[in-house]
């Protein structure tokens, strides 16, 4: 049974203003079962809409996305046979990100190498009841590092002070996700901005994604409040930038963006043709298909 108040992604999103540069990259989007096939993990926190790996497909045709990074999604888990089969359906076009336990076996981390994973992610957002003693991913970090894979770190923006020793200590590429969910409202002049701004000035290890402007907006559609944020990250870092859609946009209540307005805000806020071929392109090639 579905979560009460949980919304399907878009039926039907505009057809983007302008098309996306060839070989384009969605960096973040995920698969959700479906259930009959990949069944959800009994601890997730919520049971989605069916969101399979052949409606993404379809949606990335539709916005002019050619490439894409399948994330494992939460609420499957570590189990991620909905994600690595997306990838085996979608050939190289397609790249994964897993969530793996600590006693995950080498063989099986190669197994998913040789399928297109090419790093896992760890969820340290406490309302999520995600997070883990520091021990269990330092475990993991030992067996992916020959992999040359890298991390993806979610977390809320006030606990960004306690995470950044461990950070530190890492010695793979770090992806934060969704602009370290620095509160738009408090604009880059803001302490969790400035914490954000450290770390990527800090070391050239760090990566950042303009994703997810539909969840740290205050004003709603189309979004103009998160702009101040991603343009000041592009200009900090820009040849370390990503961007994704986060389709089919887990856990959203309030109300469920259109991806065709999401592409129309990234051609927004990269407003250049150098820039657009730096996080749309070159950036997510080099991360995951070098």
């Amino acid at each position: 049974m579905v979560t009460p108040g949980y919304l399907a992604y878009h039926p039907d999103p505009k057809k983007p203003d302008h098309a996306l540069p060839a070989g384009s990259c969605d960096s973040h989007c995920h698969v959700f079962g479906p259930a009959a096939q990949f069944p959800y993990s009994p601890k997730s926190t919520y049971v989605p809409v069916d969101a399979g790996c052949d409606t993404l497909f379809s949606r990335h045709r539709f916005l002019g996305i050619d490439r894409a990074v399948i994330v494992q999604a939460s609420c499957h888990g570590s189990n991620n046979d909905a994600m690595l089969n997306a990838l085996k359906v979608g050939g190289d076009n397609y790249r994964g990100v897993a969530v793996v336990d600590r006693d995950i076996a080498p063989a099986e981390l190669e197994s998913m190498h040789e399928d297109g994973v090419r790093g896992v992610r760890f969820n340290f957002v406490k309302r999520l009841g995600s997070a883990k003693p520091l021990d269990h991913y330092r475990e993991i970090l030992a067996k992916i590092k020959p992999l040359g894979w890298h991390i993806i770190v979610y977390f809320d923006a006030e606990d960004l002070i306690e995470l950044e020793l461990f950070l530190e200590s890492v010695e793979v590429p770090v992806v934060i996700d969704h602009m370290g969910r620095v509160p738009v409202e408090q604009g880059t002049g803001s302490t969790a901005f400035k914490l954000l701004e450290k770390l990527l000035s800090g070391s050239d290890k760090y990566w950042v994604k303009v994703s997810c402007a539909e969840r740290l907006t205050k004003t709603g559609p189309p979004y103009s409040d998160v702009d101040p944020i991603a343009r000041a990250l592009m200009e900090l870092v820009s040849d370390r930038v990503l961007w994704g859609t986060d389709w089919p946009h887990p856990n959203m209540k309030s109300h469920m963006p259109d991806d065709g307005q999401l592409v129309d805000r990234i051609l927004q806020i990269a407003d250049t043709d150098e820039l657009r071929q730096k996080i749309l392109i070159d950036n997510p090639t080099r991360l995951y298909w070098s």
